[in-house]
């Protein structure tokens, strides 16, 4: 009756290799890791599983298994662990409770927590999410701690089925290493992974983790069928045509086989003639009892627990066990704890692709009022996916919803959204909006909160804005009022044409007069929104109302997001004075439990410290704001991924591109498109310092311009630097006019960074320029007039409330000027006196230190030392040279090297050098002789101290003169001062 191989057939060598890799079957010098068993549908993936499980126990191992299961839509956070926690309860209780001692977050996992019903199980009314960082090493630690029994093996079959939640459990348990002995294995099917399935890109990243190995289980080949054929019907072997046909037809899948071979011993050897017939045959051999059992089976998904079964079949007890009986010694289910699943999940899939659509339609009502009533025990999820395609929508319309908070209580966002999203969905039709009382404006509102937290914020907008437009002419005030804050406070993290200030203003006229808590709310959003666009007075305004009203509500959270945009506003005043308002603001904020009120706080102080280049205290600020957003599962939220893409830029400024690649490496993670591309820019920035061929990538995020200013300025940037490499300044030219057009439409023309794009325009320019002809070298020339005046245009332009120019902005300004003066004289064309190029020069090499950009440092020296030598000073040359060799060796920048390298610069030999003034050192030294002090002189020549120290270094240098005094001892003696 039962054709199931007792014996593995044709896997002899993925089980050694598989047991090998996880250490199962120890290996001399490896340690355990991690695979990754990927193969088709049915293709023997369990049954190898099954067989290392085998194997592990008789190895001294323990094995936990958990399943993903297919709720379609109806995403369940965490459903594996869920059920592996509740195998270690079973079976290791003691370890289990130990670990909840110290990780009470533990607890949410436990299956009695997670049903409908249940005591202390998570709601929508829970206002604060588990902190997944918590959750995450709660799992880890229980696992390091049962693997101190014996070692551990973990095994997470049908990946493919994975929520967003549990992927990102296992990221997390893929990339920390235990102190045990403990193994893992996840296992999917490849032919379900399409181009947009989640998993796809999932597994990519997980392959790039150290220790994670994938093993892909191919078909068997024929000779392994025919094997597998004879161990399956050992007694009366089929005819060889039957064979050859089992062969052909099932090509190498196990599942097929067997199927196949199934079908063909039974009465008649009856063999079908097409996939679906090999599927549901074997159902032909059951009774109807156990027709029946196994088609309401087929409605739950892979398993079914067995009171779920009782309750949603109908049938008498007895009638349940004779179907059970025969269903699961036909091989169709099989029985575990309590439950029942499918042998195989594609038979499961047939069959209920088999039921006629009344039929389905009938048992889907059936699991969702067992649900429903309390019969059965089950969650918000399940009832949701039920209820829906039972097509009971307003039982679905409540399930979804209190499935959208549950995900949002346990921190998964992604999965929240789509419960809200179905709800909407649901509501779309006019008849359920009228029937539903709720408060339509508050789901929208709940799902645009959840696609932020999930760094979708276009989403967001697009959402609330359908809505919007879908909402009744007599709607109540409240509800659009609620819905255009959503919709605003979406619109103001992307770039729009749009006005969010505008649609944010409705917003406060149509909120409800006196105090409540959505004018609190909306107030608060206006504030902020205010606070971004640099409207600081309208926005004190504005916060301090939202403050009064929340403290008047007793609101903490709301109230700290107000105080965070007030703090914020101390921006035109000194920057300790920020600062200080900003830590008391963050402080408020933990305290209250605001998370996006506290990363927009530690995201604020991060820019104040980054603005005056005090990058240590950037860092401090932006990494703190990063690692609480992971711990609370929104990695990606507003604030949160803006301090990792700022922090990035941070890497790249201060030369540390290892870390900076570190930051923009995905492995294990699911970022949104836009923020994915906002740090593909940063890395192609450095990625192009060493030498790398990145001008195609750069131009492929061409496409998100439009979408995100940033990843425009930092990827054009790259396509100029990339087609001055290829000596086309046509190409550059033609980038920068098409990017400070594309942003002067999207901003405004005269944005700050079209300084630095272009002067990174005619350093590129200038790179070629040695190579064009004379007519293209005047023609160039008007470019590049052309480009300085826009970045003077820029400058007196530039506004800031606290109406401080910072180091960046100087630093580029001068650079500008400088890349200027040197394609001036390399064209030949009103070239400059060679001491004014130099002397612009050393000061933009004074300027890009102050700043601190260490790649920016080493070309500008390269430029210097170039300058120099044609000057005839090698001395400086070398100095400068060596300087900027240094830097391009700790960056690994190649193309800096070649260049330095190409001008024929090599490392200082000696301290000979010239003892040549420029025109801007004689000036200063006859001011160092009149006995003034540097910040004088600086104050005089309008250049900064520091600028002045360096001068004054070289001229004691080149005087051989040990001090200031000595100095202008030997000038007058030579001649070189009156």
């Amino acid at each position: 009756m039962a054709h199931t191989s007792q014996v593995l057939v044709g896997r002899d060598a993925e089980l050694t290799e598989i047991a090998s890799l996880l250490g199962v079957r120890p290996v001399p010098g490896q340690d355990p890791s991690v695979v990754l068993l990927s193969g088709d549908a049915g293709v023997g993936k369990t049954r190898l599983l099954t067989e290392l499980r085998d194997l592990a126990f008789t190895e001294g191992w323990q094995v936990f298994a958990g399943h993903c299961l297919d709720f379609g839509d109806s995403a369940l956070p965490y459903l594996p662990f869920s059920e592996v926690l509740g195998r270690l309860a079973a079976d290791l209780p003691d370890v289990v409770e130990t670990v909840a001692a110290a990780h009470p977050s533990l607890a949410r996992l436990q299956p009695g927590r997670r049903v409908l019903g249940a005591p202390d199980g998570s709601s929508g009314t829970e206002s604060a999410a588990l902190d997944r960082a918590d959750l995450f090493g709660a799992v880890h630690a229980l696992l390091d701690a049962a693997a101190q029994k014996a070692p551990l093996l973990l095994v997470i079959e049908d990946a493919h089925w994975a929520d967003q939640s549990t992927r990102d459990m296992l990221s997390f348990l893929f990339s920390r290493p235990f102190a045990g002995p403990v193994a893992l294995v996840a296992s999917y099917r490849s032919d379900d992974l399409h181009r947009r399935h989640p998993l796809r890109r999932q597994v990519a990243e997980w392959s790039r983790i150290r220790g994670v190995e994938r093993v892909q289980l191919a078909p068997l080949p024929a000779t392994a069928v025919r094997d597998l054929i004879r161990e399956l019907h050992p007694d009366s072997p089929l005819e060889e045509s039957e064979i050859a046909d089992i062969v052909g037809r099932a090509e190498g899948n196990a599942f097929f086989v067997e199927e196949l071979v199934g079908a063909a011993c039974g009465p008649g050897r009856w063999l079908p003639d097409d996939l679906a017939d090999v599927l549901l045959v074997r159902l032909d051999r059951l009774d109807d009892n156990a027709r029946q059992v196994v088609r309401v089976a087929s409605v739950a998904g892979r398993q079914v627990s067995h009171e779920m079964l009782t309750a949603a079949s109908g049938l008498p007890t007895t009638a349940l066990d004779e179907g059970l009986r025969g269903a699961v010694e036909m091989n169709v289910l099989v029985a575990g704890r309590g439950s029942y699943y499918f042998r195989h999940a594609l038979l499961g899939e047939a069959v209920y692709d088999d039921l006629l659509p009344g039929e389905r339609v009938r048992l889907h009502a059936a699991y969702a009022e067992s649900l429903r009533s309390g019969v059965a025990r089950g969650t918000a999820a399940e009832l949701a996916r039920h209820a829906r395609l039972a097509m009971d929508l307003p039982t679905a319309l409540i399930a979804s919803i209190r499935a959208g908070d549950e995900a949002s209580a346990v921190g998964g966002p992604d999965e929240a959204a789509q419960h809200y999203e179905q709800a909407l969905e649901i509501l779309a039709d006019p008849r359920r909006g009228e029937e539903w009382d709720g408060d339509l404006s508050k789901l929208v509102a709940k799902a645009a909160d959840a696609l932020m937290a999930s760094g979708h914020a276009i989403r967001a907008a697009a959402l609330v804005g359908e809505q919007l437009d879908r909402l009744a002419p007599d709607a109540p005030a409240s509800y659009r009022s609620r819905m255009l804050s959503a919709r605003a406070n979406a619109l103001v993290v992307m770039e729009t044409v749009e006005d969010p200030v505008a649609i944010s203003r409705q917003a406060v006229e149509l909120a409800p007069e006196g105090a409540s808590g959505l004018r609190a709310k909306v107030l608060a959003v206006h504030a902020r929104i205010l606070s971004s666009h640099g409207r600081f007075e309208e926005a004190q305004t504005y916060g301090l109302e939202a403050l009064g009203l929340a403290e008047r509500l007793d609101l903490p959270e709301l109230a700290s997001e107000a105080v965070t945009t007030l703090s914020g506003l101390k921006k035109a005043g000194p920057k300790e004075a920020l600062r200080s308002s900003l830590e008391s603001a963050v402080t408020q904020a933990e305290q209250t439990g605001a998370l996006h009120a506290e990363l927009r706080g530690r995201w604020l102080l991060g820019r104040s410290y980054e603005d005056w280049a005090e990058f240590d205290e950037t860092e401090r600020w932006f990494r703190s704001a990063i690692d609480r957003a992971a711990d609370a599962g929104v990695p990606w939220a507003p604030f949160a991924f803006e301090s990792r893409w700022q922090l990035a830029w941070v890497k790249l400024v201060r030369g540390e591109w290892d870390e900076l690649l570190a930051l923009c490496d995905f492995t294990g993670q699911s970022p949104p498109p836009i923020s994915r591309a906002l740090l593909d820019s940063i890395r192609l920035y450095a990625e192009d310092g060493r030498g790398l061929d990145v001008a195609a990538e750069a131009a492929s995020l061409r496409r998100w311009w439009r979408k995100e200013g940033g990843v425009a300025i930092h990827s054009a940037a790259v396509e100029m630097l990339q087609a001055g490499r290829r000596r086309d300044p046509a190409a550059v030219i033609r980038v920068y006019d098409e990017v400070v057009g594309l942003l002067g439409e999207i901003w405004h023309p005269w944005f700050s960074a079209r300084i630095r794009l272009a002067a990174v325009a005619v350093g590129a320019v200038a790179q070629a320029m040695p190579h064009l002809a004379a007519a293209e070298r005047v023609a160039y020339v008007e470019h590049v007039d052309r480009l300085l005046a826009d970045g003077h245009v820029v400058l007196d332009r530039y506004t800031d409330p606290s109406g401080f120019w910072g180091p960046e902005g100087r630093a580029w300004m001068k650079r500008l000027d400088a890349e200027t003066l040197r394609a001036r004289w390399l064209a030949g064309v009103d070239a400059p006196p060679l001491d004014v190029l130099l002397d612009t020069w050393r000061e933009a090499e004074v300027l890009v230190e102050e700043f601190g950009d260490v790649h920016e440092l080493a070309r500008v020296r390269l430029v210097l030392a170039s300058i120099l030598r044609s000057s005839g000073d090698l001395a400086a040359a070398r100095v400068v040279g060596d300087a900027a060799r240094e830097a391009a060796h700790r960056l690994r920048a190649q193309p800096l090297l070649d260049e330095l390298r190409a001008i024929g610069s090599t490392p200082a030999r000696g301290d000979s050098s010239s003892d040549t003034l420029t025109a801007r050192e004689s000036e200063i030294l006859a001011l160092v002789a009149e006995g003034r002090s540097n910040g004088e002189i600086g104050k005089q020549l309008f250049i900064s101290a520091k600028t002045v120290s360096v001068h004054v270094s070289n001229i004691l240098g080149k005087l051989g003169a040990a001090g200031r005094t000595e100095a202008a001892a030997i000038a007058r003696r030579r001649g070189l001062i009156p």
